[in-house]
């Protein structure tokens, strides 16, 4: 929740598609490699005490939607 400063979002700059909502949230869109790549961001984001909403698969990571 909240809008993620550049600092908090270095580690996924490379790797996603970053948008800020209306809502206020910060949204992160794309690929992730394997599960050690998924638990580095992870990792990375709870020891900023960064909030997480939700982590959901898409069928299109360019479109961020599912079918």
């Amino acid at each position: 929740r909240g809008r993620a400063s550049d600092r908090v979002l270095r580690p996924a700059r490379d790797d996603f598609r970053i948008t800020r909502t209306e809502q206020g949230t910060t949204r992160l869109v794309g690929e992730i490699r394997d599960p050690a790549h998924l638990h580095g961001l992870l990792a990375h984001f709870a020891s900023l005490n960064v909030e997480l909403v939700a982590v959901q698969a898409v069928d299109d990571p360019e479109k961020g939607t599912t079918s």
